[in-house]
Formats: C-alpha cells, structure tokens, sequence
C-alpha cells in the first residue's frame, strides 16, 4: 500500500469535485487520501491506478503521467509534481488502448486485473475513445467491438451490473448486451467490481435521444415496444433468481422505505418540506393494499439513457441501480414496478426538458409503454396506488439530485410531484 504525498492528496481534492461522477458534489471536500496506487504502464506516459478515499467513499482513478502534458490533454491536468505532469488517463487514447492487455496480464495477481468470461473472445490493443455522455461512470469504446465501463465508486461485495447480466444470460435473456470481462481487485478483504466490459452496439441510438430528437409519433410506437421489452426482461429476472423471489402479504417494508428515503432527503432539500405531508400520506395508502405481491430483482434504476435502440430492438443498460445507494440496498428484491414508475418519469422529463411543457405527450407515451408491458406482464395501471406512490418516490430523489447537479432543472420533478399528488388513484 502507498500513500500519496499531501499534494496529490490536496490536488486530488480539489479535482474531485468537478468530475460529473463525483457523488460529494452538495458537499464540502476537505480531504482526499491515496489508499492504493498500482503501476500498469511503466514510462513515460505512465500509467497508474489508484483508489481514493473522499468524503466518506471510495473511488478508482487512472491517472497518467508524463513529462510535459500535450495541448490536446491540457483539459485533462490535475497537478504538478517532481515525477511529471499528473492527469486524468480516461482522456489519453493511447494509454487507455493499452489498458485492457495490461489488466488481463494481471489476472490472478495483486491489484485490478481482468478477467475474461468463459467463452468470451476480447480483442485487444483497439483504438480506443471515451464516452462523452458521462454519469455515475467512465465509459470507453473500443474499435466498434467493446466498451468498457468503469465504476468510479468502489464498494466490496457483488456488483449488481455484473451479477444481474450474467443471470439474465443464463436463462437466455433478450434485450441485454452480452458480458464479455470483469475488472475486479480486493477491498477490505473481499472481491470488489472495478469495471465491465461488454459488446458494443455501433449503431445504437439511446432512448433519450430517440424521445427528445424524434419524430413523436414515431417514438410512441418504440414506447410500447420498450415496455414489452422490459417485461420480458423482468421475467427473465424472475425466472434466473426464482428460489430468492420474495411474495409478501403487504407492502409495509415498501411504505417504510419510501418513508426513510423522504426522511433522508428532505432533510437538505427545502423545496420538499410543502409537499411532505401528502407524500407520506400516499405512502401510507401502499398500507392498505393486500396481496401477495412479489418482489424480485429489477433493474433499479431505469430511464431512457439506460436503454439502447440498435438493430430494431431495445438493448437495456447499466444494471446497477441508483450508485448512490449501498450495495446491499440495490441487491434487495423490489416490486417490478420501480423500474416501470422509473421509466414514466423519464417520459414526463422528455416532455418537460429544454424549457417546454407537453404533458399531453407524457401521458401518451405512459400509456403506449403501459399498455407494451401489459402485452407481456400484467397491467401496471391495474396498480395506481403502489405506481404513484414509486412514482413519487423516484421524483423525490430527482429533486435531490437535481438540487445537487442541475439547479436548472429541479421544477421538472416538482412539477411531476404536483401533477402525480393531484391525480393519485
């Protein structure tokens, strides 16, 4: 184990906060420590992994090294130090070619290593690129055959993103792309995902872009066919973890941890406090419902950015629910209709975004989605009461992280939390 000179720490500090991925933006840094560094390119560049310790999570970095930092990565700079120029590797091309052939040298050693799926063919030393849309993680492409994307937050345990595909491969599952390696290392005593690595889809057009962009009718017809794939996902889901499905009598658990998540983040978010008192009244009406109902896994945290229109189907994505959340959290089993009141806010936020307001168009693309589900699985809207109260649940969270990230953008889910409360079934 190394630890980082205090100007690394102070420098990393400071550039932590800025990075899209960063989960403390609503709050202050004041420190970063190195837990570990491991070397992968020797040299000049140079090429270094490391895990860092900030506000309370851990997180990976690749960080380059070079002597003098080329003006195509100046925007890439963190710090100066007597060893070179450090800085953020996901922008070096030619570093992050070579990364996938260092990994892979390193399985079974030390360190991050990658280890291939049984059966899987990688090619290595392909150009390589990131990608520019960036969330929770970092992104890369490469040649038109992989992409690799890499879990910034580090936590011990299994990765719900590489558990859920490899379930859904095994019972044959459509509309998910094929797992091809993992990247993993060992944190306090346990294996912890780094980073998957799964088939590109060159002609993949997201469902964002598709909403926003679109012809609008044209898109009400991908709705529906959408909510037909996430059902049949969902029953694949069922099928692969059919021993751990859970049949409840009630949803008091739900209510409760809808009740515990308002608490969480009402208590940093003033614009929820007039809206709390009719919130957990519609929690509290999931009280009345009687079952069975079954909980299984679900995708955890589904929107038009985590699905993929490519070769005349829909592709799901990123299977590992909200980042923010424990990993225990986003491994339990949910009602279906999380991902399915999930989805429903994405609509209404592509007829909310850039300044306009359609709601109309939300509420015809709810129903072509709800009505492709049902062609598969029951009805969602045989459900109102548990749908509102998930769909509440969901914008209470974008009012948080909206607050954190895009202040811009925070009257779209209030306005959704107006509209849902006025309209509970």
């Amino acid at each position: 184990m190394t630890t980082a000179p205090d100007p690394l720490g102070a420098a990393l500090a400071a550039w932590l906060p800025a990075q899209r991925w960063y989960a403390g933006k609503d709050r202050t840094t004041t420190t970063a420590r190195v837990e570990r560094v491991t070397t992968l390119v020797d040299g000049d560049p140079a090429l270094l992994h490391l895990l860092v310790a900030a506000d309370g999570e851990r997180y990976q970095l690749l960080l380059g090294r070079r002597a003098e930092l080329p003006p195509a990565l100046a925007d890439a700079w963190i710090c100066d130090t007597d060893a070179g120029v450090l800085y953020a590797a996901t922008h070096d091309n030619e570093l992050m070619s070579a990364l996938p052939a260092r990994l892979r040298d390193r399985a079974g050693g030390p360190g991050p290593a990658l280890e291939p799926e049984p059966g899987a063919r990688l090619a290595y030393g392909l150009p390589a690129r990131p990608v520019a849309a960036e969330q929770s993680n970092t992104s890369l492409v490469y040649g038109d055959r992989h992409i690799l994307k890499l879990f910034r937050r580090v936590l011990p345990g299994p990765h719900p993103d590489v558990e859920l595909h490899r379930a859904l491969h095994s019972v044959g599952a459509q509309h998910v792309a094929r797992v091809l390696g993992t990247i993993t290392t060992e944190v306090d005593g346990e294996r912890a995902a780094l980073g998957i690595v799964q088939e590109f889809l060159p002609d993949a057009v997201d469902g964002w872009t598709l909403a926003t962009t679109g012809d609008h009718a044209a898109f009400t017809t991908e709705a529906a066919e959408l909510g037909r794939a996430l059902a049949r996902v969902h029953a694949a889901l069922h099928r692969a973890y059919g021993p751990r499905n859970i049949a409840v009598d009630t949803l008091d658990d739900t209510a409760d941890r809808l009740h515990r998540r308002l608490t969480a983040l009402g208590a940093g978010t003033p614009e929820l406090v007039p809206h709390e008192p009719a919130l957990r009244a519609a929690y509290d009406r999931l009280r009345d419902l009687r079952g069975p109902f079954l909980l299984q896994r679900v995708h955890g945290d589904l929107h038009l950015g985590q699905v993929l229109r490519s070769g005349g189907r829909w592709t799901l994505i990123d299977f590992e629910g909200e980042p923010g959340r424990p990993l225990a959290e986003r491994n339990a089993p949910r009602h279906a209709l999380q991902d399915v009141a999930a989805m429903l806010r994405s609509f209404d936020y592509a007829a909310h975004h850039d300044g306009g307001a359609d709601p109309d168009r939300a509420r015809v693309l709810r129903e072509a989605f709800c009505a492709g589900y049902a062609d598969v699985l029951d009805d969602p809207r045989r459900q109102p009461v548990l749908l509102h109260a998930l769909e509440l649940d969901k914008a209470v969270y974008e009012v948080a992280y909206e607050r954190a990230h895009r202040p811009a953008w925070t009257h779209i889910p209030l306005g959704a939390i107006n509209r849902i409360l006025g309209d509970r079934g």
